[in-house]
């Protein structure tokens, strides 16, 4: 009997472990997290206008900062601490509002500041904080040419500059250009376009495309790649009025993705960095899992995807995240380095620091702001 008793509580142990485990944290815990990962960081960078030298010296108006930006305005929406928005003021204002390489630009990375920028002025409307940024986007729609974002990274960085600036100016044009950009990657570059209908997910640019394949014969889907794409089309739809054209292309191709995702999600709540080959690089990855779990979240939040199918992947990626990856300084583990495909800047490890501790910093804050909203 008492050895019925023993094996008895031990199922029931094992069985309420599991589900703590998968129960949503309080808004004050996500929070907490996003406060101190972002704090390590502001620390450790206390003037936003000192150059990045990694390999070699980089302005910090370069994407990888533009990312973490992101991220912290979401966080500021969450809480309006002064200290931030001085923060995101400064870096501007130590740029001149300006972008990587002028206004000639028609580079996605450099345009993806812009998104901050604009955020910024729609607080204190001083015209020079988006001139820049209108001017060089201005300039891709006097043009003709529509191939520019020649890899999927590229959609988040430069499509919520043209959906925030056609929101700013009631302006059609921004959006149209936009969509035609993004159907000429999706479905014209590479050959017939970097997303595959089948696996309703994307090659990073037209090096991946079959017959490119894993080891393990797979085609090449990497997580962070395909996670830049998750970002842009919630950001899109979240910026574009509810009656903008095309925004069924957006909203359809995202549950797309989001319910590819489900099955490939980790045991233990992360993506691997390669989705269809869990052995060429495989492990915990902090920005690719970050990504998803912010569209995912952000999709609940706003009726587009079942929250019954959703919430379980949402909370076991977020547990995951914020108990394996933030240290107790706040410092992020588990995030891959800058790079294109799953053996880039590896090994990944808890304590290993990335090339740039930006970008990864900027991906768990945009999904701790969604989470955030539904531990309501």
């Amino acid at each position: 009997m008492k050895t019925k008793i023993t094996s008895l509580w031990l199922v029931l142990s094992i069985i309420f472990s599991s589900a703590m485990a998968e129960k949503l944290p309080s808004q004050k815990e996500v929070l907490d997290k996003m406060v101190l990962a972002n704090a390590y960081f502001m620390n450790k960078w206390p003037d936003p206008g000192i150059p990045i030298v990694t390999d070699k010296t980089r302005p910090s108006n370069i994407w990888t900062r533009a990312v973490y930006y992101e991220g912290l305005m979401a966080l500021y929406q969450l809480k309006p601490d002064k200290t931030y928005y001085d923060y995101a003021v400064s870096w501007g204002e130590s740029h001149k509002w300006g972008l990587n390489g002028g206004i000639q630009t028609r580079n996605a990375d450099s345009h993806c500041c812009g998104q901050t920028y604009v955020d910024l002025y729609l607080i204190d409307k001083k015209p020079e904080r988006i001139t820049d940024i209108k001017a060089s986007v201005d300039l891709m729609l006097e043009s003709s040419k529509k191939d520019d974002w020649t890899w999927i990274d590229a959609l988040q960085m430069a499509m919520p500059v043209y959906a925030k600036l056609g929101v700013l100016y009631n302006d059609n044009r921004y959006y149209e250009r936009m969509y035609e950009m993004y159907m000429v990657t999706k479905t014209v570059l590479g050959g017939n376009g970097l997303y595959n209908p089948k696996d309703k997910l994307w090659w990073r640019d037209k090096d991946f495309v079959a017959p490119y394949k894993e080891p393990n014969g797979e085609d090449c889907y990497w997580s962070r790649g395909n996670g830049w794409v998750v970002a842009a089309l919630v950001r899109v739809l979240e910026i574009m009025p509810k009656d903008a054209t095309h925004r069924d292309e957006y909203q359809n191709t995202l549950e797309q993705m989001v319910e590819a995702l489900i099955p490939i999600q980790r045991k233990d709540g992360y993506w691997n960095a390669s989705l269809h080959d869990p052995n060429n690089f495989g492990g915990k990855e902090l920005s690719g899992t970050a990504l998803f779990t912010y569209g995912m979240a952000w999709g609940v939040n706003h009726g587009i995807l079942s929250k019954k199918k959703y919430l379980p992947v949402i909370k076991k990626a977020w547990n995951a995240m914020s108990k394996e990856s933030v240290h107790p300084n706040g410092f992020l583990g588990w995030v891959q380095g800058t790079g294109k495909q799953p053996s880039d800047s590896q090994p990944v490890s808890y304590e290993r620091i990335p090339n740039f501790e930006d970008y990864g910093l900027g991906c768990f804050l945009l999904a701790g702001s969604e989470v955030y909203k539904l531990c309501k």
